[in-house]
């Protein structure tokens, strides 16, 4: 199997993840995007917990203003309208990003409670764009559109920095 695109993430890295998200980061596998200034932005989470839980969510946004963003643009409603796109030429490009989820998870171990189970609704749904704006970050531009238009229609951009001293 090939490894997804990820680096493999060092303590430094591990530190900054948990003072954004202000907890232990746990089960991480790899940084999957980054902000421009090199902090972690997306993280790679081993698909089973230390405690032995199926955990489907491979990337995880841990960004704290990408958070933000992404959870303001949720609070406007805008997912039923991004829904409705599913319904049009947009499924057939949504059921791939689901794949290419399913194979950068698998890649790194197969969890049976989880087959074919991805994240933020896919393929059928738009359930979290934290999710799906992960695995666009993680995986870039055209692989998931609904994360790509959740991306551009958030008051965040990967391009500029917004980090804080982490220390």
């Amino acid at each position: 199997m090939t490894r997804p695109p990820f680096e493999v993430a060092s303590e430094a890295d591990i530190r900054t993840v948990a003072l954004q998200l202000g907890r232990p980061a746990r089960n991480v596998v790899g940084i999957a995007a980054r902000c421009v200034c090199g902090n972690p932005t997306v993280v790679a989470t081993r698909p089973r917990l230390d405690d032995g839980t199926p955990f489907p969510t491979l990337y995880y946004v841990s960004h704290p203003a990408a958070t933000a963003a992404i959870s303001t643009l949720e609070a406007t409603g805008v997912m039923p309208e991004l829904a409705a796109l599913l319904e049009g030429s947009m499924q057939q490009a949504y059921v791939a990003a689901h794949e290419s989820y399913l194979a950068d998870r698998e890649s790194i171990e197969v969890i049976d409670e989880i087959s074919g189970v991805s994240a933020g609704g896919m393929p059928t749904r738009v359930k979290c764009l934290h999710a799906l704006a992960g695995h666009s970050l993680a995986a870039g531009p055209g692989v998931n559109p609904i994360g790509d238009l959740a991306l551009a229609r958030c008051s965040w951009s990967p391009s500029v920095c917004a980090c804080v001293e982490y220390r």
